[in-house]
């Protein structure tokens, strides 16, 4: 059995919050016993034991672990410090013994070659190092220096009203942004993260749908106020003035110290996992998440492909990282075509997809709503941010300028704030 199987499960009994942490399921354990071993401390950690050397000796049947002694064994293999390494390590043999499994199974059923490649995407997935930061993503042109900023007590969203009605983004808080299709949901996002960057937290995104390049494009668009078309070929189409601003611009981005992850199909888990990472990397600042979005978030269980249940799993396990952490979790969400078929388009709680947990764990709730989205005559470019839902404070309405040929949100002069 692999030493590093046995330092992986010798270190979740050292240090009991990893089992959370990890990305790794038991069934991807190679030996049989110890299979069942991480099984049994997941359901001891879901009925709220320690699963430290004391507790698991009270295993029943014991002896078929090995006794004591092999616990025992197991913690002497402890290393927190290479725990990282041991997941990837261990990922990495899962993945070749999966690969080797499929090909057999495709090869005795005669699959079509579309499957086998379709399903040993799904295996490729599984990672821990797909994060671009932003820094890498722009390339070091600048190396500003840089200060540590002192820790905030909570993140501003960027916008003055919206911090007045909402406090920012506290630690330990959900927020649910959601809006239909195009109405602008990323663009608030990335308005969001830059802001809180540039005030001192490490905004970590969590990309399921856009890749890491349309992102960085469309952070350099609405802070250098280009338009979006022309990041295609800037070189072509950016005239000099522009040209001349392009460094300054990356010079600003650089210092948000965003992180860019963009696996598919992520699981809460792997989100935590390199929550922990980054801030071990960088100890002096908060982290802020930023997940775009909801129902691509992979569920660690199928549920009989129940999606409410998925959904309600997810929802539940956004609110204890953004406890555990006690960081703020922003979490994008799509809303039910239902909305299209109202007189008034504006959104509603009902409208979330699968609503029913997400309305109850989430502490804040925001919807968007352009009315210049439905009217394509308008030229109204406002943006209403509808706080539907908020914890500790009122509800009410912000409007703010989008421009959604750049994707820069601005603040509004006069007349911004609605409260109910």
């Amino acid at each position: 059995m692999s030493i590093a199987e046995k330092a992986f499960l010798g270190s979740l009994m050292k240090a009991e919050y990893l089992l959370k942490d990890t990305v790794i399921q038991p069934e991807q354990l190679e030996g049989t016993r110890h299979k069942e071993l991480m099984r049994r401390m997941v359901e001891f950690s879901r009925a709220g034991k320690n699963i430290d050397l004391i507790s698991l000796t009270t295993l029943p049947d014991l002896e078929s672990f090995g006794g004591m002694s092999y616990l025992s064994e197991l913690l002497s293999y402890a290393d927190l410090e290479k725990f990282e390494g041991m997941e990837k390590l261990i990922l990495d043999l899962w993945k070749e013994r999966e690969k080797r499994n499929i090909l057999t199974v495709a090869a005795m059923n005669d699959w079509e070659i579309a499957k086998v490649i379709a399903e040993l995407d799904k295996i490729n997935q599984m990672k821990m190092d797909d994060y671009t930061s932003i820094q890498e993503a722009l390339s070091a042109i600048y190396e500003a220096p840089w200060e540590d900023q002192k820790i905030l007590k909570s993140a501003t969203t960027g916008i003055k009203k919206l911090d007045e009605v909402t406090g920012g983004f506290q630690g330990g808080e959900v927020t649910i942004l959601a809006a239909r299709p195009s109405m602008g949901k990323t663009d608030v996002m990335l308005h969001f993260a830059k802001m809180s960057g540039w005030a001192g937290y490490l905004p970590l995104i969590f990309s399921l749908e856009m890749p890491e390049r349309l992102i960085t494009s469309r952070l350099i668009a609405s802070t250098g106020g280009f338009n979006r078309t022309k990041m295609r070929d800037p070189k072509k189409l950016l005239n000099e003035s522009q040209k001349n601003k392009w460094s300054d611009v990356i010079g600003d981005l650089n210092e948000t110290h965003m992180q860019v992850f963009d696996g598919a199909g992520q699981t809460v888990a792997e989100m935590r996992a390199k929550t922990r990472k980054l801030m071990n990397q960088f100890p002096n600042k908060k982290p802020i998440l930023f997940i775009d979005y909801l129902t691509l978030i992979r569920s660690g269980e199928l549920y009989g492909g129940n999606s409410h249940l998925q959904v309600t799993e997810i929802s539940k396990s956004l609110k204890t990282m953004a406890k555990d952490f006690n960081c703020p979790v922003i979490c994008l969400a799509q809303l039910n075509r239902s909305v299209e078929s109202r007189a008034n388009k504006r959104p509603m709680m009902s409208d979330i997809r699968e609503s029913g947990s997400v309305e109850q764990d989430a502490d804040v709730i925001l919807f968007l709503y352009r009315e210049a989205y439905y009217d394509r005559d308008s030229q109204d470019q406002t943006l209403e941010i509808i706080v539907s839902k908020n914890r500790n404070g009122p509800v009410g309405t912000i409007a703010v300028d989008y421009n959604e040929y750049t994707g820069k949100i601005e603040e509004q002069k006069e007349r911004s704030l609605i409260l109910e």
